[in-house]
């Protein structure tokens, strides 16, 4: 096991445009690539965009489309790993969905949003049957949430107990939730000595407005990159080391009474 740098890509992106946002995430890929990243992570629905003016009947028209296969080119031209933030038909219906693309493009796993928020969640997804999802790369082992999910203490703490290093989470908070983004993510990464990586949109889309605040944060809860508003690419070394260090100082998983839980 090594440090593996990772990116996150905070963005407006175009909402309803596929195409648009195959460019942005295109050029984001090449800049982290650049930089030596190893994995770029986009925010939740990116590929589409989240709250359409078209509402289900748009978004359903895109999720038909080819999504995984421009975005598996750019993930193997450019030689780094992409946690992608799209939408996922089924029969049964539309998933919030995180597609982790390796390095060739092809689709390692995929995770779909376990906890619906609201009524725009509730009016255009199923809820996914898992906790969290879960891909190794690089040496690493990678918990996938997204957004929602990420507020639910338990879902952490099950992703470090089963040995996560980075809990990854694409994300489109808004207003008035700014606390979430500034505090809570630090908390997360505290209380389970992970690395997490929250990846927010920023901008507005028909009904939100996105409080942006994307942030890197190391198992201290040290914060290694973060941006507040606007377009940017954040950095952080993920080192598993560090991941053992911390949690050999600070060993709550290890002193949980477990007798006392149901």
């Amino acid at each position: 096991m090594r440090p593996v740098l990772i990116a996150g890509l905070q963005t407006a992106g175009r909402p309803g445009d596929v195409d648009g946002n195959l460019a942005l995430l295109d050029s984001a890929a090449a800049q982290a690539a650049a930089r030596g990243a190893e994995l770029l992570i986009t925010p939740e629905m990116f590929l589409t965009g989240y709250d359409l003016a078209g509402g289900l009947p748009e978004l359903t028209a895109l999720a038909a489309r080819d999504l995984l296969g421009p975005a598996g080119e750019i993930a193997r031209r450019h030689g780094l790993a992409i946690l992608l933030g799209a939408p996922e038909a089924a029969p049964e219906g539309l998933y919030n969905a995180a597609f982790f693309l390796d390095e060739t493009g092809r689709v390692a796993t995929r995770y779909r949003k376990a906890h619906l928020f609201g009524e725009l969640d509730h009016g255009l997804f199923r809820a996914g049957g898992e906790l969290f999802g879960c891909v190794e790369f690089r040496g690493l082992r990678i918990a996938i949430c997204i957004c929602y999910d990420v507020e639910f203490p338990e879902t952490v703490r099950a992703a470090a107990l089963d040995g996560a290093h980075l809990v990854a989470v694409p994300t489109a908070q808004m207003t008035p939730f700014t606390f979430v983004a500034e505090q809570l993510v630090r908390a997360r990464a505290w209380e389970n000595q992970v690395y997490l990586a929250y990846v927010n949109h920023d901008g507005a889309e028909a009904s939100l407005t996105y409080v942006g605040r994307s942030s890197i944060v190391a198992p201290d809860a040290t914060v290694l990159d973060a941006v507040g508003h606007g377009d940017a690419l954040i950095y952080g070394t993920v080192d598993p080391a560090v991941v053992a260090a911390a949690r050999a100082a600070n060993p709550y998983l290890v002193d949980r009474r477990r007798d006392l839980y149901a």
